[in-house]
């Protein structure tokens, strides 16, 4: 009798719960992300096999926690929130007291050497597969003079290695620390094109980042990526000193032209 009882207790899981929580899944994972557009409701009720209804009510669950967000006419598309309430309150901050600028790049240090550790580790051949392509395309992006376009390779290639660590944070935060640091890595990367053996360089430690990582090295992995964040700190703190320079020359300059 108390058996046939507890059984009447037992809650099966609506779909809708089941299907909201598969889409969280991709979106936490980074198989959706910000901006992306979700499949067309009939494909997607077809992929993942329910009811249209049923999906509608996923959706409107995913929508009432700011995951996702319904455009009149045009689809739906996932939000930045899990970014945004790390990334605004740190980026305001950080033009307020340049010394957070440090504190970041030293726990990008420790966040970085370990996603490429796990990424030798854990890395799939899917996840091999979309490294390789961030590798080439950053190459080609910093044999390129278009500073927009390597900076933002350099971000992606870092990306796919914290996605490739097979931790929901650590690929999540690594997206927003680095969303957090674009201005200053568009800044460093400007300055190191100056100087002709430094993209060289740099290009050596990401290859030896990604050779690490593809042969399973993960101390060797962990090792490269701590080494190239050193020389990130360093480079980047003396490319804000260039720019000071600059621009206090120049100021100094001004002004003796305005007294003549």
């Amino acid at each position: 009798m108390a058996l046939s009882k507890l059984k009447t207790q037992v809650q099966v899981p609506r779909i809708s719960d089941v299907v909201a929580a598969s889409l969280e899944r991709r979106i936490l994972e980074g198989s959706l992300k910000p901006g992306d557009r979700l499949p067309p409701e009939r494909e997607l009720a077809i992929e993942l096999g329910v009811s249209r209804p049923s999906l509608r009510e996923a959706i409107q669950k995913l929508v009432s926690k700011g995951m996702v967000q319904s455009r009149q006419g045009g689809g739906t598309f996932v939000t930045d929130r899990l970014e945004s309430t790390f990334f605004d309150p740190w980026h305001e901050m950080m033009g307020t007291h340049p010394m957070l600028r440090e504190d970041l790049l030293e726990f990008r240090r420790m966040l970085e050497g370990q996603a490429a550790e796990w990424a030798a580790e854990r890395a799939t051949e899917a996840d091999l597969v979309r490294l390789k392509q961030a590798f080439t395309a950053m190459n080609a992006a910093f044999d390129s003079d278009d500073l927009a376009r390597s900076s933002s390779a350099d971000i992606a290639f870092h990306q796919a290695i914290g996605e490739a660590s097979h931790n929901v944070l650590i690929g999540q935060i690594t997206a927003a620390l680095l969303r957090l640091m674009h201005d200053h890595i568009h800044v460093n990367l400007g300055e190191l094109k100056k100087i002709p053996t430094a993209i060289s360089l740099l290009k050596n430690q990401h290859a030896a980042i990604f050779t690490a990582i593809c042969d399973a090295k993960p101390v060797v992995a962990r090792a490269a990526a701590e080494t190239h964040i050193d020389y990130v700190r360093a480079s980047l703190t003396e490319s804000l000193r260039s720019v000071v320079r600059r621009e206090t020359a120049a100021r100094r300059l001004n002004a003796e032209f305005a007294e003549t």
